[in-house]
């Protein structure tokens, strides 16, 4: 066993952006002053935050809501939009009620306001941390132009299990990637100043370990070592709260057998005494009310129970409001902490600017003039390209020629509504770019494009209804399933190209859209076989909010190019990637499994005291399956390009460091192809001896490149003893001396490597 360096840092040292959550001489004396005025009724309406219900322009002094703000019972809304209503809302708490305490309003803008950018999970395959904090830059002035200025987001949780529906949201299974895009998101809501009318406060979700749910089952328990905890899942939330993050919303999951929204462990312990956080948390919709069914006791116990967690704000499900006064009577709760919680939504409000001005996000210029615009739809047009992953590419049938004819199909090749992706609450889905419009536009007279339907979305009306799926965008045809096939093979027939956009919808992955089957729909996949049949070159256009088990479509189709869920340009980022306009760059931020058996599946698992010998299949007594390989059909950070990328051999600095020492690795990397393309060079590292067993590759370091055919470029990354560090068996930070592997490659498979050692 090592010893363990004198370098130790506790757990998750203190570290927050001194700008964002630092203190204000003059905020302090003006929220002491106003505390003194309130009575315990009203500080107990200033942690209760109720849906917008039935607000509706002209109608908001008169609503139910209307009432309750009036008599200071609540502290913000959310689900509410346009700058009409907002200022009218905010009219009645600003100059009706009592203290004249203004609100903050929220909502879910999750990849973008009305210009919708794709997916997160498509979005972290970028692996572009400027494009990832532009995307959230433009969503904080859209939706701060239209009065909102709070969001649910980012959401940093890590999932490595593809059946869970809200892996679309979140950026994949890795802690270091994860982490760089929560800090990437973070800054760009929050800007350098969060009292700027353009700027809108984040919201950290779900804390915690919301991504690890058993099964793959939305809202389901979470059971986890502390070890994996610290080292795998909290990572991301921390490096969110340390880039200045005004607020965290607690997940629905249990964690030690504790609901998430009455763990004082993970609220108080973890987030506010290791982390130094200064914000303020709030429950997930009706979080609190759902431990009654936990288990945990009545409405008032559970308020309770939250309260003395760290919970400040409750969504929704009015039990503090409700319950708050009797428990402070009974000595449940105390007036200290009801102080306390009332403070930070006050300093949230007063960092908003909102006391300055409680109407400083109603401009309607703004609203007028910088939501929607032809700039921000560019930009995320040029991030939804960056984002598509192009998966096998066999023969060079991609990029496609602008002439002939080329035969479009599939149940997802002419929706709009679909191309937003889950979570898009503000888009303007009419005038969302679909396939059909995005290729007709690319191509204007110079090819003709054919467009056949082929299939339903699925087999099973009651699934595509469970799915919630019926509709505008996918109404079922009514002619047999031979019948739609049919006419998609005359068109192909037709053709010299087959273009098929497949997959699954947009609300098929997301929030309550768990699923146990992560292959393409029968009906697709009947479809697809039959066009292949025709013998014209196709390639797949895969529409997916979650890595798909694509071991028959590998096998047998030529190309295929996964463009997730890309916003409301998808249809012209599309068209531009397949047509070789831009050369795909994405790489996957999630392992693509052979099938459902091998989930959950990720690259950076641990060795265990039997592995497989490397490049070996089947071996008895050893850690494998009987009927397919270890190895995933596409690895974490994989890729390809139209061009072609060579790595020569790691070079480092020095083959040992002390702990106050850095060593270089290096590497040149050459475009050995004809066209100019971005490549993500990736570097991992593993421990090869710790006190506690370390998994078989990290990811600690990326760099996106651009090089010209032929070009060649030597590739840097400094390594540290921070690298190094992981939280031991008693949760200490540690870096131990001993041997260690670094790879560098353009994904997690294909990597050179070399060895050095910590002294």
């Amino acid at each position: 066993m090592k010893k363990t360096l004198t370098i130790v840092a506790f757990v998750f040292t203190f570290s927050v952006t001194v700008h964002a959550q630092g203190s204000n001489t003059k905020m302090k004396p003006f929220i002491d002053a106003l505390m003194k005025k309130m009575t315990v009724e009203e500080k107990i309406g200033q942690l209760n935050l109720p849906g917008s219900g039935d607000i509706v322009t002209g109608q908001a002094s008169n609503s139910d809501i209307g009432k309750k703000i009036r008599e200071g019972k609540v502290g913000g809304l959310f689900n509410i939009k346009t700058v009409e209503k907002i200022r009218a809302v905010q009219k009645v708490a600003v100059e009706e009620s009592r203290l004249k305490i203004p609100m903050i309003f929220g909502m879910d803008v999750i990849h973008g306001y009305e210009t919708v950018f794709p997916i997160p999970l498509g979005l972290s395959c970028t692996w572009d941390m400027k494009a990832v904090e532009r995307s959230a830059r433009i969503a904080a002035m859209e939706a701060s132009a239209d009065g909102i200025n709070w969001t649910f987001s980012p959401m940093v949780d890590i999932a490595r299990d593809p059946r869970w529906g809200r892996i679309a949201e979140g950026s994949g299974e890795d802690v270091y990637l994860g982490s760089q895009i929560a800090k990437a998101m973070v800054k760009g809501y929050q800007g350098d100043d969060l009292s700027r009318n353009n700027t809108i406060m984040a919201c950290v979700k779900h804390y915690a370990m919301y991504g690890a749910a058993e099964a793959g089952r939305d809202y389901n328990t979470t059971d986890m070592s502390r070890v994996r905890m610290y080292n795998e899942y909290l990572p991301p939330y921390k490096a969110a709260v340390d880039a200045g993050a005004g607020s965290v919303m607690a997940s629905f999951n249990e964690v030690d057998g504790i609901p998430a929204t009455a763990n004082k462990f993970l609220m108080t312990d973890v987030l506010r005494k290791q982390w130094g956080f200064k914000g303020f948390v709030v429950t997930d919709y009706t979080g609190i009310n759902e431990m009654i069914e936990h288990g945990i006791g009545d409405l008032k116990t559970v308020s309770a129970k939250a309260l003395n967690a760290g919970i400040d704000m409750d969504m929704v499900g009015e039990g503090f409001l409700t319950t708050l006064t009797k428990s402070l009577q009974e000595g449940k709760v105390t007036t200290a902490q009801i102080d306390a919680a009332c403070r930070l939504i006050l300093e949230a409000k007063y960092k908003l600017g909102l006391f300055d001005d409680p109407y400083r996000y109603c401009d309607p210029n703004r609203s007028k003039t910088e939501i929607f615009t032809a700039a921000n739809r560019k930009t995320a047009r040029e991030i939804a390209a960056q984002s598509f992953v192009l998966l096998k590419n066999n023969g060079n049938v991609l990029p496609l020629k602008k002439s002939g004819t080329i035969a479009l199909i599939g149940p997802l090749a002419d929706t709009r509504e679909n191309m937003p992706g889950t979570w898009s609450v503000a888009a303007n889905f009419a005038k969302a770019i679909s396939v059909r419009d995005g290729l007709q536009e690319a191509v204007g007279s110079n090819a003709k494009i054919l467009y056949a339907k082929g299939s339903n979305l699925d087999a099973d009306s009651a699934f595509e209804q469970r799915a919630g799926m019926f509709g505008k965008a996918f109404k079922r045809d009514s002619r047999t399933a031979q019948q739609i096939i049919d006419e998609a093979v005359a068109v192909a027939n037709q053709s010299d190209v087959v273009v098929a956009a497949l997959g699954e919808s947009a609300e098929m992955t997301g929030e309550s859209s768990s699923s146990t089957n992560i292959e393409i729909p029968q009906a697709q996949k009947d479809l697809l076989m039959a066009l292949l049949k025709t013998g014209k070159p196709v390639v797949l256009v895969l529409f997916t909010g979650r890595p798909l088990a694509l071991k028959w479509e590998n096998d047998n189709v030529p190309a295929i190019l996964n463009v997730w869920f890309g916003g409301s340009e998808a249809g012209s980022a599309i068209a531009d990637v397949l047509f070789g306009d831009v050369n795909p760059s994405g790489k996957l931020s999630t392992t693509f499994p052979q099938n459902i058996g091998q989930v959950p599946i990720y690259y950076n698992h641990k060795n265990t005291g039997r592995p497989l010998a490397e490049g070996k299949w089947f071996q008895k007594f050893r850690s494998n399956y009987l009927d397919v390989s270890n190895d995933p059909l596409y690895p974490f950070g994989f890729g390809l390009s139209y061009t072609n990328f060579t790595y020569s051999a790691v070079e480092l600095s020095r083959s040992s460091i002390k702990p106050t020492e850095t060593l270089t690795a290096s590497i040149t990397v050459t475009n050995s192809g004809a066209v100019a393309g971005k490549e993500v060079v990736q570097l991992y590292i593993r421990d090869l001896v710790g006190s506690s067993t370390r998994p078989v590759k990290e990811l600690k370091g990326f760099q996106k490149i651009e090089l010209k055919a032929g070009e060649s470029k030597k590739i840097s990354f400094t390594v540290s003893v921070n690298d190094l560090k992981f939280y031991n068996y008693d949760l200490k930070y540690v870096a131990e001396p001993g041997d260690f592997k670094v790879f560098i490659g353009g994904n997690s498979r294909d990597t050179k490597e070399a060895n050095f050692k910590l002294l």
